[in-house]
C-alpha cells in the first residue's frame, strides 16, 4: 500500500525525498507558512518529475494551532489511507508542532537523519478516539475564555451534575479524566476550583472543531 504524506514545509526538504526513498508514496501534502511558499512550489515541482502528485495548504496565523488544525482535517479526509508525517522536512517550530499533531492524532510519523529514516514510536490511540462526546463538551467550553470560574459554574454551563463533571476531569482507577490526559488543568482560588485547557487541550479542540 502507498501511503500519503504530510510534510511541513522548512529547513530541510531534501528530507522529503529521503522519505520517499523507504516509504512508497501515492500523495504528498506540503504544510507551508505563507513565508515559505516560493521552498513548497519549487519541492511541488521537483515531485512532479518523479510523477507525485503534491498539495500545498497554506498555514496562517498561529502556526501550533494551524498544524494541528490542518493535520487533523487531512486525517478526516484520508481516513481510507495510510497517512504518514514526515517531521524532518521542517523548521523548529512547524518539525515540533506536526510531531505533536502525529501524536495527538494517532498517525504514523518519521524522522530523518542523514540517508536513514526512522519511524518515530507510535501511540496504538488517538486523542480524538478515547474522548467520550461529554467530555468534548466540556473542552469546547473551555475554549470559551469566559469559561469556567468554578466547577459549579461549568456543572451549569455544560447541563451535567456536579458529580459527573468531576468525574470527566478527574477519572477514576479505570478511566482517565481530562486533567490525567493533561488536557486541562485545575487551581484551588478562594475555596473554589478554576478548571481551564492547556496548552494541548487548546490544541486539540482547535483540531477537533476544524
Amino acid at each position: 500500500m502507498k501511503n500519503v504524506i504530510i510534510a511541513p514545509v522548512g529547513d530541510n526538504m531534501d528530507a522529503l525525498f529521503v522519505g520517499i526513498k523507504d516509504f512508497p508514496t501515492e500523495r504528498i501534502i506540503l504544510l507551508s507558512p505563507k513565508n515559505r511558499l516560493d521552498e513548497a512550489e519549487k519541492a511541488k515541482s521537483d515531485l512532479e518529475k518523479f510523477q507525485i502528485p503534491t498539495k500545498i495548504m497554506e498555514i496562517e496565523g498561529n502556526v501550533w494551532e494551524e498544524m494541528f488544525s490542518k493535520i487533523a482535517q487531512i486525517k478526516n479526509l484520508e481516513k481510507d489511507n495510510e497517512i504518514i508525517v514526515n517531521t524532518a522536512t521542517g523548521d523548529r517550530t512547524t518539525t515540533c508542532a506536526a510531531t505533536s499533531a502525529a501524536f495527538v492524532n494517532g498517525l504514523k510519523a518519521i524522522s530523518v537523519e542523514g540517508s536513514e529514516t526512522m519511524l518515530l514510536p507510535v501511540l496504538k490511540f488517538s486523542y480524538y478516539k478515547i474522548l467520550t462526546d461529554k467530555k468534548l463538551d466540556i473542552l469546547k467550553l473551555l475554549n470559551d475564555e469566559n469559561c469556567c470560574a468554578s466547577l459549579e459554574e461549568l456543572s451549569k454551563r455544560t447541563k451535567m451534575s456536579l458529580p459527573l463533571v468531576s468525574y470527566h476531569i478527574n477519572g477514576t482507577l479505570k478511566s482517565d479524566g481530562l486533567k490525567e490526559l493533561g488536557l486541562i488543568e485545575t487551581l484551588e482560588k478562594k475555596g473554589k476550583i478554576d478548571v481551564k485547557l492547556t496548552t494541548l487541550g487548546r490544541l486539540l479542540v482547535k483540531g477537533y472543531i476544524n
